[in-house]
């Protein structure tokens, strides 16, 4: 199975054409993305996942004890007896995680940087099933599995766009539709972050929401100051030498603030840290739990790629690299390591192939630095024997 050669799921648009005049900016509706969809997860099959401790999970009623009523999981069998005939969803996320058919996926869209892709979810819904108008702050394609939905297209949306006054949905108030269609299984619509969008159920149907991780300038400017605040030392002081005579003891002048913008903008300049920050950051798993080290696994690597069996990627597992100058440096799962730029080939086949067939991999046996990096990730948890993803 590789994910090297994937077709595209943009039709006979470009990937140029798609980034130049799509993507961030306007919506694209994609007929037949996927020709011949065949659904890898049944109706079924995914409220079963919904019914796991480690699954996250929720149901929407538009018509519940309130308008648009929100039920989390995990859900037990009978939860889902008691449902309505119609106007329910069920919503599950990241199920890329746990089933591989669907992780398999987020291949067709690598012609994105891979670390920026967020998760799979999935929504099956009853005839009339929605989640109400809404907007998200990220990109996401809508993939129809199974059945129609009908989609609606309305305004840009902003953090001053008015919403229902409901604790656990940010469903807008208004919504100026714009444009509509009605998408069957095969046919994903791309919709941009901020614009609002209504998707509801014709029929039983499926829909698998593509996402992309778009930090916040929040997220960016608080998880990256931690970072930079783990490297300094108490001794590392704000300082006011040659200081001038105050006019008024009691007023913070301007050349106070600049002196502090200054200590500030020296600390945050370094584009090595912020790159490994941006790295450590991007990859950090949705569940760590998931990744879990398997004592004395590392030492079976040998024998199990002469028997002809390679190393599959945890599907919880986030992977990327940097080349800065005569630097590599390889992020998994939100950790860091600095490696010869020999190893680049061999990182590059670690992020971007979902299977590492032993042929490949032998031949790095006489590196040991590379040797000693596979051995590694098979400790960490990020890569597994061909066999033990299936436990």
């Amino acid at each position: 199975m590789s994910s090297t050669h994937r077709a595209s799921p943009l039709g006979s648009l470009s990937v140029e054409t798609f980034l130049r005049d799509y993507w961030q900016k306007k919506p694209l509706l994609i007929r037949q993305a996927f020709p011949d969809f065949e659904n890898p997860l049944s109706a079924d099959e995914l409220a079963g996942l919904s019914l796991e401790d480690e699954v996250e999970s929720r149901v929407v009623l538009e018509h519940g004890e309130r308008p648009w009523e929100l039920r989390r999981g995990p859900f037990f069998e009978e939860d889902f007896r008691t449902l309505p005939e119609q106007d329910w969803t069920l919503l599950v996320q990241a199920v890329d995680q746990f089933v591989p058919d669907v992780a398999e996926l987020m291949n067709a869209f690598r012609f994105l940087p891979s670390w920026r892709l967020d998760d799979v979810m999935i929504s099956y819904a009853t005839p009339g099933g929605s989640v109400g108008p809404h907007f998200d702050n990220y990109d996401v394609f809508l993939l129809q599995g199974q059945g129609h939905r009908r989609w609606k297209i309305g305004q840009h949306c902003d953090a001053e766009s008015p919403l229902l006054d409901n604790p656990d949905l940010k469903i807008l108030s208004d919504f100026d539709q714009q444009e509509e269609w009605l998408l069957a299984p095969g046919d994903m619509l791309y919709i941009p972050p901020g614009l609002a969008h209504y998707g509801i159920a014709e029929d039983e149907c499926m829909t698998y929401s593509i996402g992309f991780r778009a930090p916040s300038q929040h997220e960016v400017l608080v998880h990256y100051t931690d970072f930079l605040g783990q490297h300094l030392n108490d001794q590392q002081r704000y300082s006011d030498a040659d200081q001038s005579v105050v006019a008024d003891p009691a007023a913070i002048d301007d050349t106070a603030v600049e002196r502090l913008r200054d200590i500030l903008l020296a600390a945050a300049d370094d584009k090595t840290a912020l790159a490994i920050w941006f790295g450590r950051f991007m990859t950090e798993p949705r569940y760590p739990e998931l990744i879990q080290p398997i004592e004395g696994v590392a030492g079976e690597l040998e024998e199990v790629l002469n028997q002809g069996y390679g190393l599959v990627r945890n599907l919880s597992a986030r992977l990327a690299y940097r080349v800065e100058g005569e630097q590599l440096v390889l992020f998994a799962s939100g950790e860091h390591c600095v490696l010869p730029a020999s190893l680049l080939p061999l990182v590059q086949l670690i992020c971007n192939e979902d299977y590492l067939d032993s042929e490949h991999l032998l031949q790095w046996q006489a590196d040991p630095e590379g040797w000693t990096l596979l051995q590694q990730l098979l400790d960490k948890g990020d890569l597994l024997l061909e066999g033990d993803d299936d436990e």
